[in-house]
């Protein structure tokens, strides 16, 4: 899944899957929006705009149907989660 990671503005990460069209953005304060049906020139824009959250909001938050998000995505340095060492409410 492609992978854009921001320096500055609102958006932090961008996260593609080009097989279903979902992207998920994570965002500073720490939510994730996950929008479905995103073609993949829309994400390629996205990672390109100056702005990328002024892009999300005029092209992407009324545009697409709104997803969940992939919460089982490992971290990327390999630390668990609490809920994967301590079960999650089981």
């Amino acid at each position: 899944m492609p992978t854009k990671t921001f320096t500055s503005g609102r958006i932090r990460q961008a996260h593609y899957d080009p097989a279903s069209g979902q992207l998920e953005l994570h965002w500073d304060n720490k939510t994730i929006l996950a929008y479905k049906q995103v073609p993949q020139e829309v994400y390629r824009r996205l990672c390109s705009a100056p702005t990328p959250a002024a892009y999300w909001e005029d092209r992407i938050a009324d545009e697409y149907p709104k997803g969940v998000p992939v919460t089982a995505r490992a971290n990327p340095d390999g630390a668990k989660s609490l809920g994967d060492l301590f079960g999650a409410g089981d």
